[in-house]
């Protein structure tokens, strides 16, 4: 194409654009509708759970409030929405929720193909297998003929499949919709055994009535870097999601809590006075107000203490997601 034409394609799109109008970014569609929606799952410790007085609970929970934190500066201004395995794509596809925050896997395939996109993650977690005491088994290759029950459109339910092919063994795989039906499919014996990232078995085991009698078997046969999730091509909502989490991160990394976070305003770390909006205006390249990152961790707390109230409190320990300095993989860009 000559350069006469690609100019002319050029100007006739920029018409075209400019007559119907760019679309509304979800960051200006949860401003306008006054609340954050957020898709989580229908139970699971530690991640996303109701307790007993019917407050969403867990690690997912804590991210959705942290979102509504820096948007509005009122983390309780956020819709929980539980979504399965099976439709939590389709309803953030649809429209019907804002962001995915619900235990989700980076693959190539969900990150191009379907058309998503995970701006950070959250969570570096791996599948492995939840058992019964009495089945008398202390590792993966003793499961041979077992009864696995596992979720459907999950990575999970592809890992196994390589994972007993590649080892030569067999099983029966007994799918399930829910976390929680699969538990109750576990204790009644309907299966031997149930596979997820070991994130949500450590919750399932802690919510087991004889927790003692179950045990997570050594091996860890993926990889599952878990984050949320937005609809591809919306990088202002994708930006804001990202430097949310990275807020929690730089947090921790810097000893501000929710309980220092109005001294630490007066600190003499350059980063941290922008990280709370003190000094320069950083929300606003994001669409939020310049106090964005004080909200974020005066309200909902930085990534230490997420973790000691949510996944730390079901036993799980934190392995890969320490902080880069202390050997983990957690690093947070710098707030310039």
């Amino acid at each position: 194409m000559s350069m006469k034409k690609k100019v002319s394609v050029f100007v006739l799109l920029s018409f075209i654009f400019g007559l119907t109008g760019a679309v509304a970014s979800t960051l200006d569609v949860v401003k306008k509708r006054g609340y954050l929606i957020c898709g989580v799952s229908t139970g699971a410790l530690g991640l996303s759970a109701i307790d007993k007085n019917g407050v969403w609970q867990g690690i997912d929970a804590e991210g959705c409030r942290a979102v509504a934190a820096a948007v509005f500066g009122n983390k309780d201004k956020v819709k929980f929405v539980p979504t399965t395995t099976r439709n939590r794509f389709a309803v953030l596809q649809s429209g019907q929720v804002d962001v995915l925050f619900r235990g989700n896997t980076l693959t190539l395939s969900r990150d191009t193909k379907l058309g998503f996109d995970f701006p950070v993650i959250n969570w570096y977690d791996g599948q492995g297998f939840l058992v019964n005491r009495s089945l008398g088994v202390k590792s993966a290759k003793g499961l041979n003929g077992v009864a696995i029950c596992i979720q459907p459109g999950t990575t999970a339910e592809k890992n196994i499949a390589e994972y007993f092919l590649s080892h030569n063994m067999v099983y029966e795989p007994i799918v399930i919709e829910r976390q929680t039906e699969a538990q109750k499919t576990l204790k009644a014996g309907r299966c031997d055994v149930y596979s997820t990232d070991k994130t949500g078995l450590t919750g399932m085991r802690a919510s087991m009535p004889d927790p003692k009698n179950w045990i997570i078997l050594p091996e860890t046969i993926s990889k599952e870097p878990l984050g949320p999730v937005v609809r591809q091509g919306d990088s202002k909502w994708a930006d804001v999601v990202r430097w949310t989490v990275n807020v929690l991160i730089a947090g921790e990394e810097f000893g501000v809590t929710s309980n220092n976070v109005n001294q630490e305003r007066h600190s003499k770390n350059q980063e941290v006075l922008r990280l709370l909006g003190v000094k320069g205006q950083l929300g606003s390249y994001l669409g939020l107000s310049k106090d964005f990152g004080y909200n974020i961790i005066k309200q909902v707390g930085n990534y230490k203490q997420i973790y000691k109230r949510t996944l730390g409190a079901v036993g799980l320990p934190r392995g890969l997601n320490k902080l880069w300095t202390q050997g983990g993989l957690l690093y947070a860009p710098p707030f310039r």
